[in-house]
């Protein structure tokens, strides 16, 4: 089992780490929460998700309002704390993924709701609606 720090650890802007503390604040807030299964450092289309989806205005004010956000990545040159890798490990086990990018959208209790495979055209528009469509 891997233990991590009660406070809330953040990849970047938004991103928070510790999945256990997003689910909680998932369940506080009355949102679901978006798994960011990416290889940041290494990844095409990972990269590309970020640059075009998640680093957009439109993207970062309908996920401040919508979603709690946890990056689950699986670099091969940036340094990450063991604690992280093994949680990142573990979760790419419990959620069945097996290609990157994958985005896994749950609820707060950590049940899958949907997930898309792959890069997303669109841009934060086809983001959103992916969104919308699927917890309506």
């Amino acid at each position: 089992m891997v233990v991590l720090a009660a406070s809330t650890v953040f990849a970047s802007e938004g991103w928070q780490t510790n999945y256990k503390a997003a689910l909680a604040q998932a369940a506080k807030e009355g949102k679901p929460v978006l798994l960011d299964f990416t290889g940041s450092d290494w990844c095409p289309a990972c990269k590309l998700i970020d640059q075009e989806i998640f680093s957009q205005a439109e993207f970062k004010k309908f996920a401040e309002k919508n979603l709690i956000l946890v990056e689950v990545d699986s670099p091969m040159g940036k340094p990450q704390s063991a604690a992280i890798g093994e949680q990142n490990e573990s979760l790419k086990a419990k959620y069945h993924v097996f290609g990157y990018p994958t985005l896994v959208l749950l609820d707060s209790r950590g049940k899958e709701i949907t997930r898309n495979v792959g890069y997303i055209s669109g841009g934060p528009k086809a983001f959103i609606s992916w969104v919308e469509e699927t917890v309506k």
